[in-house]
């Protein structure tokens, strides 16, 4: 659904308006299009005091270079950033925060439109002292911050590494500074906290998923119509799943992108089976499951019925995690295989008239989470994209006010796209984010109030 307002800003009596009332005034982000994951130079830096100081700069080095990004050490007066990157793992004080500021307010104006922000730290709860502990938890708010700070399309983000998870930064630091994280700002990403510490070498970082084989759920149209091709676009044999009256829309995607495809329902007692059956005849295994299959059934509770509860809880997280046990116990999951789950803003911070489906993607966090500690031992990882609003079909049912409040309170001041999810499971879903394992993502543009 186009934005009308974002195209009004742009033109030169919008123009106007926006800069004199003060009025939201929505980017247009920087999305991918092929070729060079970052196009322009990355400004690298790292604290010079503390224990851990320029611990990790090195990796983070030779982490651009294997991905392609142009990277330096050294700031040069007037010219444009497309992205920063701060080794903060050093900092194990309160007082050493200080570095934080000294590297980013020099720079921050030579930071290009849709550009990048990226800070590492420590995982808080590995910290030798308490301090560091301080220290290393105080990077979320000053992230944060600065993600709401910065304007003109670009993002913020942290990464926390877990000690002997340092050498696994690639993927991430590919995804977070690339366009392909156009709608993903505020968002901390923890490496390594599954005990998985180590990454399959990503021979073509285009194709990172050459070879894979990924399930969608919900496929024919809509988010799961962009996962389809977005993991297609990156390597993967694609097998779309979705309930008989999209039989047709189903079928006429997965020819296209040369995949397969299951007609059924989730939720019927021998969907499981019948999933186990088709990827063993076929494939013999999969290696990326996505669950994005999920329906709204909106009423206040007062006004709640029962069956419209359970529906909304079955399709979300229910079915999903019967579908899963069983690829799993079957094992027809592969090593190195991911399992992503879809949840929602509304099942972190709650939505007038959702109590069912804010329940239900909440199940899917509590759900997904335990799952990445039961599976990390056979090498599986598992996560949550948890989209805020975004521009599908179903925003047309929104009432204005609420679907331009929604667009407007975040700080792109716009809605996000299918691919904007997309992208970020295709990030998860690569050999070079196996360290990445019971994270929850938020694909939101980072929400102005409540949940980042």
């Amino acid at each position: 659904m186009s934005d009308r307002y974002q195209d009004l800003a742009h033109n030169p009596v919008g123009k106007f308006l926006v800069k004199n009332l003060g009025l939201p005034n929505p980017p247009y982000l920087d999305r991918y299009s092929g070729g060079a994951l970052v196009k322009g130079s990355v400004l690298t830096g790292s604290a010079t005091s503390g224990a851990k100081a320029g611990s990790v700069a090195k990796e983070v080095t030779a982490a651009l270079k294997a991905y392609g990004i142009d990277a330096t050490g050294v700031r040069a007066d007037g010219k444009k950033y497309k992205g920063l990157v701060f080794d903060a793992t050093g900092i194990d004080s309160a007082a050493g925060l200080v570095a934080l500021q000294e590297f980013f307010t020099p720079v921050l104006r030579q930071l290009a439109g849709s550009g990048r922000v990226v800070v590492i730290g420590s995982l808080p709860e590995e910290a030798a002292t308490e301090s560091a502990a301080i220290a290393q938890r105080a990077l979320e708010g000053f992230t944060r911050s600065l993600g709401k700070e910065i304007g003109g399309g670009s993002t913020a983000n942290l990464v926390y590494v877990a000690a002997g998870a340092e050498k696994t930064l690639g993927s991430t630091l590919g995804f977070l500074l690339s366009p392909k994280s156009a709608y993903v700002s505020g968002q901390v990403v923890r490496l390594g906290t599954t005990g998985i510490t180590k990454v399959a070498p990503v021979k073509d970082v285009t194709k990172p998923l050459a070879g894979k084989v990924a399930l969608v759920t919900g496929a024919s149209r809509g988010l799961g119509e962009a996962d389809m091709r977005t993991l297609a676009r990156d390597g993967a044999t694609v097998i779309g799943l979705d309930v008989p009256p999209l039989a047709d829309d189903l079928k006429a995607l997965a020819e296209e992108l040369g995949g397969g495809y299951i007609v059924g329902d989730i939720t019927s007692a021998d969907a499981p089976a019948q999933i186990a059956e088709y990827i063993k005849t076929h494939h013999g295994g999969v290696d990326i499951i996505v669950h994005n299959a999920g329906i709204t059934r909106d009423k206040r509770l007062r006004n709640m019925k029962p069956e419209n509860w359970q529906l909304v809880v079955e399709i979300s997280v229910g079915a999903p995690q019967r579908i899963t046990d069983h690829l799993i116990e079957a094992g027809l999951v592969n090593r190195g295989g991911t399992v992503i789950g879809i949840a929602s803003i509304a099942g972190i911070a709650g939505n007038n008239g959702q109590t069912n489906y804010a329940s239900a993607k909440a199940g899917v966090i509590g759900w997904i989470q335990s799952l990445a500690k039961r599976v990390a031992d056979q090498g599986i990882t598992a996560n949550v994209i948890a989209p805020g609003f975004m521009e599908t079909e179903m925003v047309k049912t929104i009432p204005l006010g609420i679907r331009e409040a929604g667009r407007r309170m975040n700080s792109m001041s716009q809605g996000g796209l299918p691919v904007d999810v997309a992208e970020a499971i295709a990030w998860l879903s690569s050999p070079g984010s196996a360290t990445v394992s019971g994270n929850v993502i938020g694909v939101n543009g980072q929400m102005l109030l409540g949940a980042s």
